[in-house]
């Protein structure tokens, strides 16, 4: 159902200069429509394709886990044994979680390109001595400060990102940051078979490179981006990415759109009140729900692909094309769901998708078949996660109720790799037929939470359009909830 609220244009900002008083029209620039084009399009060149090459290292860096073990791993550290490489998985998450919400704290005081940059160095320097491990134990305790220093990127990156943008514009920006790390990623699957091709190179196993050279690719990367990234909008000309007028005419779009651009303090009573607002709740669970299959066929499809007779190197290989096909569906329900306006149903279908291509993968009996549920499972449980970080984006107002919000929604992002990583075990290989249907059920989850809040947003967008509500929306009047 469309939104009756107009996205802001240079008609609507024109329209807001008319109403300042004479003193304060100076402040504001007067952009052609053209010219507004052009600047959203240079922060999209600025912001986008920096944030999206760190993340897609961040997910290789994450989930190579899986190539390396097919590619010799499981043998020399005996990861086969127990629930050892379940634990090595699991250990990631705990740092992971904890830390979301204090890093973007942090993100705010020092500066986007001095945090997001520093703490990709530091989990590059973890990657790089994970290629020199000798037991499992020492893989585990790597994982654990990999966790702990990835955990700020993407929470940081989804604040950073709806700060800029109009609520009407974010999901795209969303889509084309995360899912270029989820293209990238599945083409690391195809680098990965290639380094493991160096096995014996230097006396060090083909595992034992990939961890090295990934490694090394982060740090290099990491040190680039510390010039680069750019900071939030209220600092943009402080920086001399854009001019005064520029930076002012940002800021007064999405102080049109949602009335947030200059930043709030986020302090400890503003903390415990935003999290008494169950929807930031229903959208964490949201995104595990969609996050744990993420995961699940990220660690576990190159083994799904073994059990079905192909080689260590032919399964790697195998996991790229539905991780590269996923940049292109979820960029077209992205599409669909800025122009139209719309969430929930974009959400819902992808859900219902993702359900399809899960039991595919876990009942018929065509490996053919099933590598096209694997598709199918991949490409919809990636496009809901840029479709559920807009969809609490849109329906929540100021900064520091973001920074909650999105350190909340992704640090749940952990639960969900936990999950996955805890309920596809060993005795269940290489089908893994109790995981999917755990996974499945967490996609009956996100049509019930997304049903259940579209009720709410309709009951609560009627009365704002009758007259009858309490108090406003977010606490800003006429704002009304995204379906």
């Amino acid at each position: 159902m469309k939104i009756e609220v107009e996205k802001p244009s240079i008609q609507h900002i024109e329209a807001a200069r008319t109403e300042k008083q004479p003193d304060e029209l100076s402040d504001v620039p007067a952009f052609d429509k053209h010219q507004e084009h052009k600047l959203i399009r240079k922060v999209d060149l600025r912001l986008l394709p920096i944030l999206g090459a760190l993340y897609s290292i961040a997910l290789i860096d994450r989930t190579n886990i899986s190539n390396a073990r097919v590619a010799g791993m499981d043998e020399d550290l005996e990861l086969s044994v127990g629930n050892r490489y379940t634990t090595a998985l699991v250990v990631f998450f705990i740092g992971y979680f904890i830390f979301e919400i204090p890093s973007n704290i942090i993100l705010r005081k020092v500066g986007s390109a001095n945090w997001l940059s520093a703490i990709a160095f530091a989990w590059g320097l973890v990657m790089l001595g994970q290629g020199f491990v000798k037991d499992w134990r020492s893989l585990a305790v790597c994982r654990a400060f990999l966790g702990l220093f990835e955990s700020g990127f993407f929470p940081g990156c989804a604040y950073l990102i709806t700060c800029w943008h109009v609520r009407y514009d974010v999901q795209k920006r969303l889509a084309a940051f995360y899912l270029t790390s989820v293209f990238v990623g599945g083409l690391a699957n195809i680098l990965a078979y290639g380094l493991m091709q160096m096995e014996g190179l230097g006396g060090l196993r083909g595992w034992q490179w990939i961890f090295i050279i990934e490694g090394l690719l982060t740090i290099v990367t990491s040190i680039v981006a510390w010039w680069l990234i750019m900071d939030f909008p209220d600092k943009a000309a402080e920086k001399k990415f854009l001019t005064p007028a520029e930076a002012t005419f940002i800021q007064e779009r999405i102080e049109i759109d949602r009335g947030d651009a200059e930043p709030d303090p986020l302090t400890w009573p503003k903390f415990f009140n935003n999290l008494k607002d169950f929807k930031l709740w229903v959208f964490a669970l949201m995104f595990m729900s969609t996050v744990m299959p993420a995961y699940a066929f990220a660690y576990f499809t190159p083994t799904i692909l073994r059990g079905m007779g192909y080689s260590a190197g032919a399964s790697n290989a195998l996991s790229a094309p539905p991780a590269c096909a996923a940049f292109f569906t979820s960029m077209a329900f992205a599409w669909v769901g800025d122009k139209y306006r719309i969430r929930a149903p974009v959400i819902a279908i992808q859900a219902l998708i993702c359900l399809t291509g899960l039991m595919i993968v876990a009942y018929h009996h065509n490996d053919g078949v099933r590598y096209f549920g694997i598709f199918l499972g991949t490409t919809s449980c990636q496009g809901n996660i840029p479709a559920i970080l807009a969809y609490q984006s849109n329906n929540i107002r100021m900064q520091s109720k973001r920074a909650v919000g999105s350190g909340l929604q992704i640090g749940f992002g952990a639960v969900g790799g936990i999950i996955a990583s805890t309920v596809f075990r060993e005795q269940d290989a290489p089908k893994y037929v109790n995981g999917l249907w755990t996974t499945a059920g967490l996609q009956f989850f996100i049509l019930l939470m997304v049903s259940g809040m579209t009720v709410y947003f309709i009951t609560n967008n009627r009365k704002v359009d009758n007259g009858t509500i309490k108090k406003p929306i977010e606490g800003q009047p006429g704002f009304k909830f995204t379906l």
